[in-house]
């Protein structure tokens, strides 16, 4: 399925139809992940094409910005809950409309939630780049934080969905 993303993957022709996550694909994730920010996965069947990449780090939200009733639920001497931050998901333009961002998105989503049986971490947080993804994202049962344009998954739900 996906694979961690290696210097032999042409990430020059990936095009997805937005330049900002282009670029950070061709010039910004190799520095992440050598730097330990985040990990970088593609979906790379045959011929190192990438057909689609997503990325993961560690995060934390402020427990203000949860809605009341999950903020209920932990002391109030957390200021931060732990999280896992699924930082960009795009799929190659020739590639589009297939279900690969679904895909793509199970694989993070799972390995999001193996990793939370090992280490910590309430849920899953996505930063939606524009409307379309806020949708993509919905569709999946991500909800919004308030006064944030932040969605995220609870770990509680993909257990159901995972176990």
């Amino acid at each position: 399925m996906t694979e961690l993303l290696q210097s032999n993957h042409d990430r020059d022709s990936f095009d997805c139809g937005n330049e900002l996550l282009n670029q950070y694909l061709k010039t910004q994730a190799g520095q992440d992940i050598r730097k330990k920010i985040s990990v970088c996965y593609v979906l790379c069947p045959s011929e190192n094409r990438i057909q689609g990449y997503y990325t993961l780090s560690q995060n934390s939200i402020p427990l203000e910005a949860f809605p009341p009733e999950i903020q209920k639920k932990f002391p109030p001497s957390y200021r931060s809950i732990p999280t896992t931050l699924l930082g960009r998901l795009a799929i190659h333009q020739q590639d589009q409309g297939k279900g690969l961002g679904k895909i793509i998105l199970i694989d993070a989503l799972k390995r999001c939630w193996e990793t939370a049986l090992k280490i910590g971490s309430f849920a899953v947080v996505v930063d939606p780049i524009d409307q379309a993804a806020v949708q993509f994202y919905q569709k999946y049962d991500f909800i919004a934080l308030a006064d944030s344009k932040k969605m995220l998954i609870s770990m509680k739900t993909l257990d159901v969905l995972f176990r």
